[in-house]
C-alpha cells in the first residue's frame, strides 16, 4: 500500500481546510471498507485517478455521527454505520425501505464499520476499473474494456463510453425516498437532491458524483413520507454476504383505490447511477396497478441496451419491478 499522511480534524471547517490545501492529493477517510482495503491496497490508480498523498479521518468528528428524527423527518450523519441505521426503531417504522436496503449489504462485520457517506461515495466494483493491468477510460485511459470484455454485471442503461454499475444500495433506496444531501466545502454549506447528487460517465466519467475535491458529505435528509405511503426492496445478488447487487429495485408510491397516485422507481445494479425508471412510473400513474403491472414492467425494455454477456438483465429487472410494485401494494 501506498503510504500517506493521516489528518485527524475535530471540527467540519478543519476538515475543509486541509482538502482545500491538498486538493486532488487526499481523500476523504470513514470506515475505510473501500478506500483503504479496496483501492489503496490494490493499487488501483491512473492518470485520471491518483492515489492520495493524504487522508483526512472524519470519524473524529462528532457532529458527522447519529439520526435525528422529526415530524418533517428524519436526519442521518454521514458518519453514521450501517448497523446503526439498521438498528434504528424510528427509521425502521418511518422509512423500511432504507432498513432493508442497508440490511442487505455485506455482512455484518462490514456494516458494523461501514458508514453511510462511505456506502454512498464509494467508487464502482467494475473489476476491469480495479484491474491494475486496465487502463479504463475512468482512471484517465482510452477505452472501456467491458464493451468486448467479461460484462456480464456491466450496466445494460445508460452507459455510454463507460459500463459501470453503480455500487451502493442506499443510494438506491434514497432515491426513492426523494432525499438530499447537505455538503460542506469552502464557501460554506449548500444542500442537494439526490435527484442530481450523482454523475453519469456522459458527463464525467472520471466522477460518480457532484462532490469537489474539498467538499465533504454532512448528512442525509429523509421528508416524511405522505401517509399511506408502500414501500419495498428487492435485491438480486448471486451471494448472500460480501457481494453487489446484479438487480435491485426500491419502490415508494402512495395509491388510491389500488390506483397509482405518485411515487418513485429506482433500480439499482443496472445504470452508472442509481436509475429512476420514470418510463414505469409515467405507464402506472392514474391506473390501477394490478391491471397494468406488467405491461408497465414491461416498459423498462424499451430503454435497456444490453450488451454481449447481460441481456439476461433486462429479463431479470422487468420480473423484479413487477414483484416488488406488487410485495409493496400487498
Amino acid at each position: 500500500m501506498k503510504s500517506f499522511e493521516l489528518y485527524e480534524p475535530t471540527t467540519v471547517q478543519e476538515a475543509v481546510g486541509i482538502l482545500t490545501k491538498f486538493g486532488n492529493r487526499a481523500k476523504v477517510l470513514a470506515g475505510g471498507s473501500d478506500l483503504v482495503a479496496g483501492v489503496m491496497k490494490d493499487w488501483v490508480e491512473g492518470e485520471g485517478m491518483p492515489l492520495p498523498d493524504a487522508l483526512v479521518d472524519l470519524t473524529t468528528i462528532p457532529q458527522l455521527r447519529g439520526i435525528r428524527i422529526s415530524p418533517q423527518g428524519a436526519t442521518i450523519g454521514a458518519l453514521t454505520t450501517l448497523t446503526e441505521i439498521i438498528e434504528s426503531k424510528d427509521l425502521k417504522e418511518r422509512f423500511p425501505l432504507l432498513t432493508q436496503a442497508t440490511h442487505s449489504i455485506a455482512s455484518p462485520l462490514i456494516r458494523n464499520y461501514a458508514t453511510l457517506g462511505g456506502n454512498l461515495n464509494q467508487r464502482p466494483r467494475c473489476w476491469f476499473l480495479r484491474g491494475r493491468e486496465f487502463n479504463c477510460y475512468k482512471k484517465g485511459g482510452d477505452s472501456c474494456f467491458s464493451v468486448t470484455g467479461d460484462n456480464r454485471y456491466h450496466a445494460i442503461i445508460g452507459g455510454e463510453l463507460c459500463y459501470i454499475v453503480h455500487p451502493s444500495d442506499t443510494a438506491t433506496a434514497l432515491l426513492a425516498l426523494d432525499a438530499r444531501a447537505k455538503l460542506a466545502g469552502p464557501a460554506g454549506e449548500r444542500t442537494v437532491p439526490f435527484d442530481n447528487y450523482f454523475i453519469s460517465p456522459r458527463e464525467d466519467v472520471l466522477r460518480e458524483n457532484i462532490l469537489k475535491p474539498d467538499e465533504i458529505l454532512l448528512e442525509v435528509f429523509i421528508p416524511a413520507p405522505s401517509p399511506g405511503t408502500r414501500q419495498a426492496w428487492t435485491k438480486l445478488k448471486n451471494r448472500e454476504v460480501y457481494e453487489f447487487a446484479v438487480v435491485s429495485v426500491a419502490v415508494a408510491f402512495t395509491t388510491e383505490n389500488d390506483t397509482w397516485k405518485d411515487g418513485r422507481i429506482v433500480l439499482g445494479g443496472v445504470a452508472p447511477v442509481p436509475y429512476r425508471a420514470a418510463v414505469v412510473e409515467n405507464q402506472l400513474k392514474g391506473k390501477n396497478i394490478k391491471n397494468s403491472i406488467k405491461q408497465a414492467a414491461g416498459v423498462i425494455r424499451t430503454v435497456a441496451r444490453p450488451m454481449s454477456m447481460n441481456a439476461y438483465k433486462v429479463e431479470l429487472t422487468q420480473n423484479l419491478l413487477e414483484r416488488t410494485i406488487l410485495e409493496a401494494l400487498a
